[in-house]
């Protein structure tokens, strides 16, 4: 895999050729506050269904449950459940009441019932420690899998990553965020769809001969089809509830909910965005049961020790293996739909994480509300280019050292355990106040931040 250069490298200036177009069209259309944050409020439900797939389906939803799948089977199906129906307490609690109590940010919501500059000051800290987190988890992890790719060095990879997902940003605000992922979903729907096709085709459309075959494939036999190959009941748990708990504290996909028109629009885009991430994690399953049957022990190496390159491995393998046109070109356009999911979630974040910096702390805390919606615009921007280098130097620095998947889940266990408390309370409990959300926050972010850091994941 290593030899196949130039085909991947195409493809990605395709993708990126595309996404300036975007970029260009949504800086025509980006003049106001409302504009930049929310797109105008001009997202229809199922636009921004589809934005929130494209926001949540991120690399680690594609290349990192399929590779859990192909190393470890069944537990890998329970990440994807929990993923899945994390978006419950969105829907039930959540998506209706935001839209209605918020009007850019999450602190917003907060900032609603509670006093306005403890409330935005601490909710703003738990918003960057999850998007700055996260951040650095799939700049590092897209880093990896364009240098496993392409051949570019993790440096490079990193700082193209960056600078066009900072070009998404600041120049097209929330308008060119929304129609990246927008168009990032269906490429990766189609993708899965083909592959999911492809591997079906293998054993005659038959999805128990294919399980039947995957568990041959494996050195664990039957136990491939039953849980506990990779975590313990008490992980499988705590794994579950990060995910569950997790989504409906996510800064980036939250704020998604304040680009429609009104609270039913609101309501309609998470329906939207569960049948199209449920409909996407069906074809996830398919694809890992499928790497597993195909590649057997012999696909292991190539798929990395964490079974990221287990889905690359699979097309290439599908188009008709090393060194033929197909598997070239299928391996090129896994790459490519890759690259965009990760420069599609990585918007996402950064404009989530600026709101906190401009929005929030700047316009509402330091300059309390006197600002100009120009001014608030040029600050975000300037956060965003602060927020997106940092980023890109954390990554550098750290390199294919950082445990990735520690930092995924620190970022889910911050959502969890700070933000989602207090949004929670903040729209369903009318005794609750800026005391209780303030402790809260900051216990739930210093908290988690501990217990991730002394926990197996990091020290190994």
């Amino acid at each position: 895999m290593n030899d196949l250069r130039v085909l991947p490298l195409v493809v990605f200036a395709v993708v990126l050729g595309i996404t300036l177009g975007i970029t260009y069209w949504a800086s025509k259309r980006t003049s106001t506050a409302t504009d930049f944050w929310a797109a105008g409020r001009g997202i229809s439900g199922f636009q921004n269904g589809f934005a929130v797939a494209g926001d949540y389906m991120s690399a680690s939803s594609f290349l990192g449950f399929a590779g859990l799948i192909f190393l470890f089977g069944v537990d890998g199906f329970v990440g994807l459940v929990a993923a899945l129906v994390a978006f419950l307490p969105v829907l039930l609690f959540l998506a209706e009441k935001m839209r209605n109590a918020g009007k850019f940010t999450v602190a917003d919501v907060l900032a609603f019932r509670l006093r306005e500059r403890p409330a935005r000051m601490v909710t703003a800290m738990g918003t960057l420690s999850v998007a700055g987190v996260y951040l650095v988890a799939q700049m590092v992890g897209g880093g990896v899998l364009i240098q496993a790719l392409t051949g570019v060095s993790f440096t490079m990879a990193v700082i193209v990553t960056g600078t066009f997902m900072l070009l998404y940003v600041i120049f097209g605000g929330m308008i060119a965020t929304t129609w990246v992922q927008i168009i990032k979903a269906g490429l990766l729907m189609a993708c899965g769809l083909v592959l999911t096709i492809t591997v079906l085709a293998r054993t005659g459309f038959n999805p128990f001969e294919l399980f039947s075959q995957a568990s041959q494939q494996h050195p664990e036999g039957q136990a491939y089809l039953s849980p506990g190959l990779l975590f313990e009941p008490l992980g499988l748990i705590s794994f579950s509830l990060a995910f569950l708990l997790g989504t409906a504290g996510l800064p980036h996909i939250l704020m998604r909910f304040f680009t429609v028109p009104n609270a039913a629009a609101a309501r309609s885009s998470v329906g939207w965005a569960v049948l199209l991430i449920g409909a996407f994690y069906i074809m996830v399953m398919i694809i890992g049961v499928g790497a597993r049957a195909i590649l057997g022990t012999g696909g292991e190496e190539a798929a990395g020790p964490g079974g990221n390159l287990a889905v690359p491995t699979l097309a290439q393998e599908l188009g008709g293996g090393v060194g033929t046109t197909g598997g070239d070109l299928f391996l090129a356009i896994v790459a490519a739909v890759a690259f965009a999911t990760i420069l599609a979630v990585v918007a996402g974040l950064v404009i989530s994480a600026s709101g906190a910096v401009a929005h929030d702390l700047w316009s509402n805390v330091v300059r309390k509300g006197s600002g100009s919606e120009d001014e608030e615009v040029k600050v975000a921007r300037i956060a965003a280019i602060g927020i997106g280098v940092l980023a890109m130097i954390i990554s550098i620095l750290g390199g294919e050292g950082f445990n990735v998947s520690a930092l995924v889940g620190l970022a889910f266990c911050v959502a969890s355990s700070a933000n989602f408390p207090a949004l929670l309370l903040a729209l369903t409990w009318s005794r609750f106040n800026t005391a209780g959300a303030v402790t809260g926050v900051l216990f739930g972010v210093v908290s988690a931040l501990g217990l991730i850091i002394i926990s197996p994941i990091v020290w190994g």
